[in-house]
This record gives structure tokens, sequence and C-alpha cells, in this order.
């Protein structure tokens, strides 16, 4: 058998039906999100959102292509160079990008232009990837956890000067897979009381019940830990900081900009500004919600028509699905990216070295993060942060930066017997 046979048959064909499907469902969702009865067109006339995002397919076909006939030892190679390629784009978009709602977010010449932010997303996690791959990286060792930090970090800072919030949040998908490279568990609980104790605090009219509840929870720990004075003091001064935590969190909010300070508190109060920073989550729920269990059929849903939910071909593209597809046509779309991510982590567990395992956890964890809050956003469980959903949102720069995100992880994938002799 030829050696081009052996390399095709070790393709995961599986990973990529999945995808084809998303795309192949993303893409006539988009058309139904700009359809007009009043003054039909194709789904692929050129003048609408279908029509382009079709070429944009076809531009992410021959990525694939191109991906899958380049050497797979191409990425390991040029990974820090390709990261610090995407970060200097990423210092000077504030400077030569265009300006669209406040945001600098797009790079590029006439018409064509790209969010060099989507695509730091992978860039990111082939540094990462590189970089832990040494025998000697040990995730239990502060200085390397730092240094994994600041890697993840320096386009995080370049990130929130266009400002775009929703692209910055990303990264903090990365830490999903540090914990399966064995990032100690302290970090997380810390990082899941952080969290606990600011919805506590921005949900709750009264922080006296919060503090209240601290009070209890710390003695309760100190008569745990038999009223040890190194105990008592410890705990003390734990109650005292997550305390003033709660009580200056209100302050920090208060300098956020307006429009992210609505969409905080939108969270907890639907009806606060039902017609104003409310708009967006009300009329998606009320798109959902009106589907039903089999949706009001293809081209027919009233709210994508009247254009009740605005941004429905990108961020709110899946409120589109759950009008005309119902419950069942979203739970399809759920399921098949649930069997993705299921999918990929089989992929990633029998890699043979550790370069190719840490990418392909980081694929996992931004299509996850992406998947979880796009869909959390639409139905109102989470802020409006401007985050897509992958190979379904309308626009190139998204669908060509998670289809090299994760067709690079194929390219790893089919060739992990060549890489059998470089364990991680």
């Amino acid at each position: 058998m030829r050696q081009d046979d052996l390399y095709i048959n070790k393709i995961d064909w599986v990973t990529i039906a999945i995808y084809a499907v998303l795309l192949l469902i993303g893409w006539i969702n988009i058309y139904a999100a700009v359809y007009d009865e009043q003054f039909p067109k194709s789904i692929f006339d050129l003048s609408i959102n279908s029509g382009q995002q079709l070429v944009r397919i076809g531009a992410a076909v021959l990525i694939i292509l191109l991906i899958m006939v380049a050497d797979y030892r191409l990425f390991e190679n040029l990974s820090w160079i390709l990261y610090f390629i995407f970060l200097a784009f990423l210092i000077v978009t504030p400077f030569i990008g265009k300006e669209v709602n406040g945001q600098t977010l797009s790079v590029g010449i006439g018409s064509f232009r790209i969010q060099p932010a989507e695509f730091a997303k992978f860039t990111t996690a082939l540094a990462l990837a590189k970089f832990m791959e040494r025998p000697s990286f040990d995730l239990s060792k502060v200085k390397h956890q730092m240094q994994a930090l600041a890697i993840i970090m320096l386009p995080v800072v370049f990130i929130m000067l266009q400002p775009d919030t929703g692209t910055a949040m990303v990264y903090s998908a990365f830490f999903i897979m540090l914990y399966r490279e064995g990032m100690p568990q302290r970090y997380y609980a810390l990082g899941l009381t952080f969290i606990a104790i600011s919805l506590l605090a921005l949900g709750l009219e009264n922080n006296l019940y919060l503090v209240g509840g601290v009070i209890v929870v710390i003695f309760t720990l100190i008569m745990i830990g038999k009223k040890k004075v190194s105990k008592v003091i410890g705990f003390s001064l734990l109650g005292l900081a997550i305390i003033a935590y709660s009580y200056s969190l209100d302050y920090v909010v208060s300098k956020l900009p307006e429009h992210q300070q609505n969409r905080i508190m939108i969270l907890f109060n639907p009806d606060l500004d039902p017609l104003g920073a409310g708009w967006n989550v009300t009329q998606s729920k009320i798109a959902i919600g009106s589907g039903g269990f089999f949706g009001k059929g293809y081209l027919e849903g009233t709210q994508t028509k009247f254009d009740f939910v605005p941004e429905q071909h990108t961020d709110f593209i899946f409120c589109t699905l759950g009008e005309e597809f119902g419950w069942l046509g979203s739970l399809v779309v759920v399921v098949l990216f649930c069997a993705l991510l299921i999918r990929l982590v089989m992929l990633a567990e029998r890699q043979k070295n550790r370069f190719s395992r840490v990418y392909g956890y980081c694929v996992i964890s931004i299509l996850f993060f992406h998947f979880m809050i796009n869909i959390a956003m639409t139905i109102g469980l989470f802020p409006v942060v401007g985050i897509p959903l992958p190979f379904f949102s309308y626009g190139g720069s998204s669908l060509w930066s998670f289809t090299i995100l994760l067709f690079i992880f194929i390219k790893l994938d089919s060739h992990r017997i060549q890489l059998l002799g470089r364990m991680g």
C-alpha cells in the first residue's frame, strides 16, 4: 500500500463529517435569517449574506486542502513565528484597523478584511503546545505556570485595547487544557469561588446576606480546624477579603462602559431595560420559545422575517434555528456539537506526543467555550458579549479561524504514528 493511502486512512473522517453537517446547517440558517418573502432571492445570490458565506465556505475548503497537503511538522516548527506575527497584528489593529460601533477589530484592504483576534486563538494554541511539549515542563511548578499564563495573557492585553471583551474572554478557555495537563486544582477552586461570590454580590439586593453567609462558613471552617491560632487568623483574613471584594465589586462595575454595565445587570433583571439593553435577549428568547417542539418551518419564522432580533445571522444565529426548527432542531445541533467535542477528546487522548495532545485540548477548550457561551447568551443565561457560534455564525474570520484550528489538529492526528518517537 502506498504511503498516501496510509495517510488517507488515518484521517478522522467522522470529525470531518460532523464539521460538514454543522457548516451546512449553519449556512441554510444564515439564509433564513436574511430571507425576505416580499423580495425572495436565491440562497446562492452573492448580494445577500448566504451567497457571501458560500464564497467563504469555498475559501475554507481551500484552506482545508492546504492544511492537509502541508508537512505535518510545519505547524510545530512555525508555532512561535505565527504567534508573534498575529501578536504584531493585534498591536497595530487599533491604529490601522476599521472602527465599527466603537471597536477597531479588523484590518485589511478594501472590502477584504480579517479580525486578527480570531486567528490569534489558534496561534496561541500552537505556541502553548510548543512551549509545554518540553520534557522538563511541569505545571506543578509556579515558574512554568506563570510562563504558560504569560503566553495566554499577552494577546488578551492587546485584544482589550480594541476593545473586544468577548474575544478576550475566550482565552480563559485555555484553563480547561491546563487542567488536563496538571494545573493544581486549588486554582480552579479559587476561580469557582471568585465567580460564585461575584454572582452573589451582583445578584443580591443587599450584600448583608452575603456577609452573613461568609461569616457562617468561616466560623464553620474555624471550628473544623480545631480553633488553631493559625487557622483562625487565616480563615478570618480570607473572610475579610471576600467581604471587601463583594463591596468593591459595585464600584468596579460602575467604572465599566455603560453598555457593559447594562449587559451585566440585564442578566440578573431581564426586565430592567426591555427596549434597550435587554432587547436582543428578550427577542431571542421569544423567537426560540415561539418555535415550540417542531418549529414554525424553514423560512417561516416571524421573529426572523421582521428583524426583531438584531445580529440574527451572526451572534444570535441560534435563535433562528430555535424558531424555525423548534426544540427538536435545536437538540439535533446541540447533540452534533457534543458529538464533535467528545470525538475530539477521544482524538486528543490517543495522541502519541504532548504537542499534539496539548493542541488538541486547546481546540476542544475553545470550541466548547464558544458553543457554551453563545447558546447561553441567546437564552439569557449569560451577558451579551459578541461571541459567534462555531461554523454557524456569518463571517469569514470566525469561519476560517475555527476551520484552521480544527483541521490542524485533524492533520496532526492523521500523523500520530510518525510522532510516536516524541512522547510527552
